[in-house]
């Protein structure tokens, strides 16, 4: 595929097309990427499908296109809509170019993750702030070398992976709902599909992550390259298999803790976008757009 319609930011040099871009996008684009049994196409009025395909191929699914109260929104199911892709073979570069392309300027996931502390029960809402990369199989950048419209090496800054100012509508809006929900948390991403061992589990305890998944790595990163606000919120399914004289993890109990109460998470989505929409976001994307720029070093001629 013809790589020449730039997506990212460029150092020193944003390209023509992507200034025209920008500057048409008069309000805030919400892209929400659902995972496993949180990705709802009916929480979006007046739905198109558009499938699109990307320099790094296709992403998970077709992008269903469509408004949450007036705010423009493209929703992705990062399975697929069927789940029929593991979490090593999601196209996490596909997923994030495609919603850029799209013009998202946010980018607001759900991820079912296990508890690895008692205080966060089955059921609860985490606002993550913080990740442990425990995967060993994924691209974890646009700027592989093979994609004439990513060149050079990006040195992304990780410190902050997750959107404070995003993050804070989500944890605000959360409290307001009544929701039980944890302002932060450390995820543990796993290479998968597999779930850990019990030695695993109660290692990963020792390290400080609070929860664990599968997905958040490296689809974080890539949404920090892309100059893209993202934020992640993680519904608790399960203790793992850490806790004693508890069932451990399995699919059936992912599932049902998943149909129980992905309401929550839905509600969530609707009360927050909009006042995401509301806001003023151009001094935190230009901050995002200026630091992604200028973590790419060009190739010397």
């Amino acid at each position: 595929m013809d790589c020449s319609t730039p997506g990212l930011p460029v150092p020193y040099h944003l390209p023509e097309f992507a200034q025209v871009r920008v500057h048409c996008i008069s309000s805030n684009r919400i892209g929400i990427i659902g995972g496993t049994g949180l990705d709802d196409p009916e929480i979006l009025e007046g739905r198109t499908e558009k499938y699109v395909d990307t320099p790094f191929g296709k992403p998970s699914d077709a992008l269903v296109l469509g408004k949450i109260k007036n705010v423009d929104c493209v929703l992705l199911a990062r399975h697929g809509r069927q789940h029929t892709i593991m979490p090593s073979k999601v196209n996490y570069q596909a997923n994030i170019w495609a919603l850029k392309e799209e013009g998202c300027t946010h980018v607001i996931v759900t991820t079912a993750c296990g508890s690895l502390k008692e205080e966060i029960q089955p059921g609860d809402i985490i606002i993550i702030d913080q990740f442990i990369d425990r995967t060993t199989r994924r691209l974890q950048t646009f700027y592989d070398g093979n994609h004439s419209c990513a060149r050079g090496v990006c040195h992304i800054p990780m410190a902050e992976p997750f959107c404070p100012k995003t993050r804070e509508v989500l944890i605000e809006t959360a409290k307001k709902l009544g929701l039980r929900c944890h302002s932060k948390g450390t995820v543990i991403t796993i290479e998968g599909p597999r779930f850990s061992s019990r030695a695993e589990s109660i290692m990963f305890q020792t390290w400080g992550a609070d929860v664990i998944n599968m997905t958040t790595v490296p689809e974080v990163v890539l949404a920090k390259e892309a100059g893209i606000c993202y934020a992640s919120i993680a519904m608790a399914t399960d203790y793992d298999c850490w806790k004693e004289h508890e069932e451990a993890v399995s699919v059936d109990r992912v599932l049902k803790t998943l149909k129980e109460n992905a309401n929550k998470a839905k509600s969530l989505l609707l009360t927050t976008i909009p006042q995401i929409g509301s806001m003023e976001w151009s001094e935190t994307l230009h901050n995002m757009k200026k630091m992604a720029q200028f973590s790419v070093l060009l190739p010397r001629h």
